[in-house]
C-alpha cells in the first residue's frame, strides 16, 4: 500500500512536472551515474582496494570463528575432566572468543561498521565530482533538468537527451563540447 502511494505520488509529480515543463519548454537531460562510476579508473581502483580490505577482514573473521569453534568443541569434550579454576578459565576463554567474534562482526560488518564507513568514504568524493560535472554539462548545454536513470524515474528516453557520455567525457578528459559547438565549428576553405 505504501509503495503504491509512493509510486502514485512519483508518477503524479512527474506528470505535473512534465505538463508544466512543456509549457515552459524546459530542456531535460538524463545521465547514468552507475555507468559513469564504472568507467572512472579512479573509482575502479578505490573499489578494488575496498574489496581487498573486505576480503582481508572476512579471512580474519573466518580464522577467529574457526578458533572459537575449535576451542568450544575442545571445551565441551574436556568439560567433564576439568575442575574448579580450570573449568572456569576454559569456559571464560570460550565465552571471550565468542564475544570477540560478535564484536568483530558488529564493528566491521554491522550497519554502522567499518565497511559501511569505507564505502561512504569511497563513494562521496566521486559523487561530488560527478555532481559538479553534471552541473557544468547542464549549464554548458542549457539543460534545465537532469535526471538519473538509476533512480527509476525515467519513463521514456530519447538518445539525444542522454548526457552520460558527455559527463563521463568531462570527468575523464576535462573537456566539454555542446551540440551547438559541433555545428558552429568553422571549416577552412581553399583560397
Amino acid at each position: 500500500m505504501i509503495n503504491t502511494m509512493k509510486n502514485f505520488k512519483m508518477i503524479s509529480g512527474l506528470a505535473l512536472f512534465l505538463a508544466f515543463g512543456f509549457g515552459n519548454a524546459q530542456k531535460i537531460g538524463v545521465v547514468d551515474t552507475d555507468a559513469i562510476l564504472q568507467k572512472m579508473p579512479q573509482y575502479k581502483e578505490a573499489e578494488a582496494r575496498l574489496d581487498a580490505q573486505i576480503n582481508t577482514w572476512q579471512t580474519e573473521l573466518q580464522n577467529l570463528q574457526s578458533e572459537y569453534e575449535r576451542k568450544k568443541s575442545a571445551f565441551e569434550n574436556e568439560k567433564v575432566l576439568l575442575i574448579g579454576t580450570q573449568l572456569t578459565m576454559r569456559e571464560k576463554e570460550v565465552l571471550d572468543l565468542e564475544k570477540n567474534v560478535k564484536t568483530t562482526v558488529s564493528l566491521r560488518f554491522g550497519n554502522n561498521g567499518e565497511i559501511k564507513k569505507l564505502k561512504t568514504n569511497l563513494v562521496v568524493p566521486f559523487e561530488d565530482q560527478i555532481h559538479n560535472a553534471i552541473t557544468a554539462v547542464a549549464e554548458r548545454n542549457k539543460v534545465d533538468t537532469m535526471l538519473d536513470k538509476n533512480r527509476n524515474n525515467v519513463l521514456y528516453l530519447q538518445k539525444p537527451f542522454d548526457y552520460t557520455d558527455r559527463v563521463l567525457q568531462f570527468l575523464l578528459k576535462g573537456t566539454l563540447e555542446t551540440d551547438n559547438d559541433k555545428k558552429q565549428t568553422p571549416t577552412k576553405g581553399k583560397k
